[in-house]
């Protein structure tokens, strides 16, 4: 079963770049593994929230605000596609993530195919 693991940063936390995070020992460990287990169907590193654009419908209005669509405190800052077999296996990979260890989380989420 395919799931999305939203990798989610603090607010105000440190911007790691794709630089950043490839010269990570704990972000290339953990990417090493996925591959290795070919579990990864895709992914992406995301701008920081602050150059994110939300769009809204009003009618026959579009409506355009910068930033992020709610206030909170973590920020979407990624997002993989794995394939595992259940949930519990999507829960134990999402409990490496060097995000969830660092302050962060990943919130994992069943893909509709």
């Amino acid at each position: 079963m395919k799931y999305a693991l939203l990798i989610c940063t603090p607010v105000g936390g440190e911007e790691l770049s794709p630089e950043d995070i490839a010269g990570d020992p704990r972000f290339t460990s953990y990417i090493e593994e996925v591959r290795g287990r070919d579990l990864m169907r895709g992914g992406a590193r995301l701008r920081p929230s602050t150059d994110a654009t939300t769009v809204r419908v009003q009618g026959d209005e579009v409506l355009l605000s910068d930033g992020p669509f709610v206030e909170s405190k973590e920020y979407v800052a990624g997002i993989d596609i794995v394939e595992v077999a259940d949930l519990d296996e999507a829960i134990a990979l999402a409990s490496r993530h060097p995000a969830a260890l660092g302050g962060g989380s990943v919130e994992v989420r069943p893909v509709w195919e």
